[in-house]
Parts: structure tokens; sequence; C-alpha cells
């Protein structure tokens, strides 16, 4: 049985000691270039012998922190100070980052959605098919930056998720760890089927995965965040010379699917709850006003759980479904 190559192909050497620029070159015929390609920037820091980290931005297109973490380091680390390799993709998902949009504009793919991808599939399935099956085979270590786009705004948290592998979970909870964002969270997600988030831990890796803000920006917090957050990991993996920057950090735990909350109806959100803050069960967290007529009630929405708000819909026009809060546990402040 055949089966298909995928196309991409990188223009440095994985392998190559030292620091290289370069791109990830999809091969993408179009009408505005009929042997045209997708360019996904990467740059490879290696010298001697020692683990892998994948570190990965933009695998949502309006997502900041991430590229501008990414961007930083593959400016400024020196591989003298490299043990083992750092393969550095700012823009994972490029097509998406240079729209500014969530999905490929290509094929309209989420390629957090689209794992494990198929080599013979939509642009965006070939993105996911190359780094589920070339690029992180070669890792020990994977972080993939995210924050809340242009719809959802967070704390800023790093996360790790409940596996069935209790040594696998231990490792990813001690990188999360290392990270050191002000917020630390067991996230449970509301949708893993096809998430790069389950395609790395399924190959059994080490797996960092961040929400730092959103909005569709990054701000001065959120930026250093993640660049420090970078460094701490992969000197906590014994990449990088140098001593991790640590600061205090609140320990959060979403425990089961009621720390979500959906909208039941359309309209004109007001926000009764601000992000951090500590909120009852059967509290108000937000109301919704209609946006075509004047003298009605609003629908209040109110908290299924008590806890802190840790992510709130972040435009103030709202869908019906749309995710309009999610209330996390908070167990204790270390550090």
């Amino acid at each position: 049985m055949h089966h298909p190559t995928n196309p991409i192909r990188p223009t440095i050497d994985l392998d190559a000691t030292g620091k290289h620029h370069g791109f990830l070159r999809m091969p993408h015929s179009r009408n505005e270039s009929a042997w045209g390609a997708v360019m996904i920037p990467v740059t490879v820091i290696a010298n001697g012998d020692g683990p892998t980290a994948l570190l990965t931005g933009a695998n949502h297109g309006d997502e900041y922190e991430g590229p501008i973490a990414l961007q930083a380091l593959a400016h400024e680390i020196d591989p003298a100070d490299v043990t083992g390799r750092i393969i550095l993709i700012p823009y994972m998902n490029y097509p998406a980052f240079r729209a500014a949009t969530r999905v490929s504009p290509i094929d309209q793919v989420n390629l957090n959605r689209a794992f494990p991808g198929r080599p013979d599939g939509t642009a965006t399935q070939k993105i996911a098919d190359y780094f589920n099956d070339v690029l992180v085979p070669m890792a020990d270590i994977v972080l993939d930056y995210h924050s809340g786009g242009k719809t959802l705004d967070f704390l800023p948290f790093a996360c790790a998720h409940y596996l069935d592998s209790r040594s696998q979970q231990e490792a990813c909870v001690a990188a999360v760890t290392a990270f050191n964002a002000p917020y630390t969270l067991m996230l449970r997600e509301i949708d893993n089927v096809g998430m790069y988030d389950t395609a790395v831990e399924a190959q059994g890796k080490v797996f960092v995965t961040t929400e730092l803000g959103g909005g569709g920006t990054a701000t001065a917090r959120t930026a250093r965040i993640a660049r420090r957050g970078a460094r701490n990991v992969l000197m906590h993996a014994g990449i990088l010379r140098g001593t991790p920057e640590v600061g205090p950090t609140v320990l959060l735990d979403m425990p089961d699917d009621d720390c979500y909350h959906f909208a039941t109806c359309e309209g004109l959100v007001e926000p009764l709850v601000d992000l951090g803050e500590t909120v009852e069960k059967g509290a108000v967290i937000a109301r919704i006003w209609p946006v075509d007529r004047t003298g009605l009630m609003p629908l209040d929405h109110v908290a299924r759980r008590g806890g802190v708000l840790a992510a709130r819909h972040f435009p103030g026009l709202v869908q019906t479904g749309d995710c309009l809060a999610v209330i996390a546990t908070a167990l204790h402040a270390e550090g």
C-alpha cells in the first residue's frame, strides 16, 4: 500500500550544529503563484549532545505572545549556552498568522483540530502531518504557546493536562511549574480531538502549553511572561545554561465541565466579574442585554461553581453558544 510523503521540506539542516535560520517550505500552487510555496520561518540552535526542545507559537494566527517570545529567543540565544537542540517556530500556522485569523485563510481549517493531519490533505492538514510525523518525534519536550486570540481573554497561565500515564503527567507538571507563569493550571480540555496537545502527549512527550492573555494582542506583561517562561523551561530541560527566574504562582484546577459557562442567547455583554476575581456559586457573572430594543430585562448568567474567573468572552457582543466564562478552583499560591 502506498503511503504519500509529506511535501514540506526544511531549507536548513535540522541536525546541524550552531544557529541556523531558514524555512519549512510547503508547495502551494495558487492563482497568484503557480509554483509558489508557503514559507514557515524556523530557527534551529544546536550544540553538543542533549535533549531536543520544540517551541511553537501562532498555532492560532491571532495569538501573539508565543511569536514574540520565540522571535526574541531566535535572535538572542547563543549556541555556546546550549546543550542539545532547540527548534523554534514562531508562526506554526503561518497563513493564519499573516491573516491575523484563528484558522487558515487557505482552507478554513483550525490547525489545532487537524492532528494527526494528512500528508496529501489540505494545506493545514499537511502542516499538522509534518509536525506530527517529523518534528514531534525529534523532540523530548514541546512548548506550544496559546492565548485567547480575538475572542477570549485569559489569566496568564501555563498548564498541563490530566493524562493516563502518571509518570508522563508528573513530568509535564514539573515542566509547567518550571515555566512559572503567574498562574499554573491543571486543564480539562473541552474538545481535545485533533489537538496538537493530544498528538504530542500520545507520543509520550513532555508537553507545556499556555494561555497568556487575549483580545487579539499582547501586552508588555504577557510578553515578558512568555519570554521568561520559555527560558525557564529550556533551563529545566537542561538545554539552556542559566538560572531560572522564579516568582509566585497561584495553582488552579478545573475539576469538571461545570467550569465552562456558555451564552444561551445573543446580545450585549455586561461583565459583572473581572479576570482573577473570586465568584460564589450561583452569583451572576454576566448579563446579556438585547441589541434590538430597550426596556427588556437582561438574561443573567450565573456561576455553576465557585472559584476564580480564569477566562472570559472578550468582544462586547456575544452569540448563542459562545464560551462566556471559565471558572477555575484556586488551590493555593506557591513561591
